[in-house]
């Protein structure tokens, strides 16, 4: 069943912490098949960057999978990404024209809730010519991602860890996944019982299901928040919640580190401090805000 904003208003706390956890690229090795199979050809031909498309490829995993922007929603990431290309010479050497998509920019500023129904509703109250084409392309990464993305279990560990989790805190899926994705893939491994909810981009930023689902219910350094992306760091600082990273490249050993120790340190209030300190650099080694491509310039 699809989560409302009010859901999200009326949450009521049941355990004495609260945990949030991101679910692509976190709890499942989702990214990578996502964005190489199912977003990335999308991009290139809905935005006819195909006499580029080695370049296309290469910025759109660089924005969505290997460095600080990794997990931006993807109306974000269309952006950046496009941004990129108009600025490698590469591309314009090609004679490809990059476009702008100023409706899709204004769309972004000034609304928070980016998903394709809010995209569906400004379109259809504009008409405007960029948000069509971009809708269009969103439907087809969906359309993807439904008919390639499966069997994709979740991480050793995730399963032991929300067992645990469960013990002690309130337990919320937080992220910019399309909601029926999200509730697609947890019930497809058996782990949505584990979650109180499970929050898509319909409902808002990562930040807003946070704020909505912990204001004034749990005390301090009784919040966590579990990512692998930057965004999930932010979101978690949104609320003065403490945050437990799962490395790109490293999600094994992250999960096993946070059932080994992680979860007994956040419970018992030594979390804070050196040992969240310690993992926030590691994490920060992990991705790179330069692209490769410059240092090679």
């Amino acid at each position: 069943m699809s989560v409302s904003v009010d859901d999200l208003r009326k949450f009521d706390s049941r355990r004495e912490f609260f945990i949030g956890i991101d679910s692509d690229g976190c709890v499942f090795d989702t990214m990578e098949v996502k964005h190489k199979e199912c977003f990335c050809p999308a991009f290139i031909n809905h935005f006819e960057l195909q006499a580029a498309a080695k370049y296309g490829r290469e910025i759109w995993e660089f924005v969505n999978l290997y460095s600080k922007s990794r997990g931006i929603n993807r109306f974000k990431a269309v952006l950046e990404a496009l941004d990129l290309a108009a600025s490698r010479p590469e591309v314009t050497r090609r004679g490809v024209t990059v476009p702008r998509l100023k409706g899709l920019r204004d769309w972004v500023s000034r609304e928070s809730k980016l998903g394709n129904p809010t995209l569906k509703a400004e379109l259809e109250r504009t008409g405007d010519e960029d948000l069509k084409h971009v809708y269009a392309w969103s439907l087809d990464v969906n359309e993807a991602v439904e008919k390639i993305v499966r069997g994709v279990a979740p991480f050793p560990n995730v399963t032991e860890s929300l067992t645990a989790m469960g013990e002690k805190a309130d337990v919320v899926v937080v992220s910019q996944t399309p909601g029926e994705a999200l509730e697609r893939e947890w019930k497809e491994h058996r782990l949505s019982g584990y979650a109180r909810l499970i929050c898509g981009q319909e409902v808002g930023t990562k930040s807003e299901h946070l704020q909505l689902t912990t204001a004034d219910r749990y005390g301090r350094d009784h919040l966590l928040m579990l990512g692998d992306a930057p965004g999930d760091l932010k979101a978690a600082r949104a609320v003065d919640a403490l945050f437990y990273p799962i490395i790109p490249g490293r999600e094994e050993e992250s999960w096993a580190r946070l059932l080994e120790e992680g979860l007994d340190r956040f419970f018992s209030l030594k979390y804070a401090g050196s040992y969240e300190k310690e993992l926030l650099e590691d994490f920060e080694r992990a991705l790179p805000a330069t692209p490769p491509w410059e240092h090679a310039n």
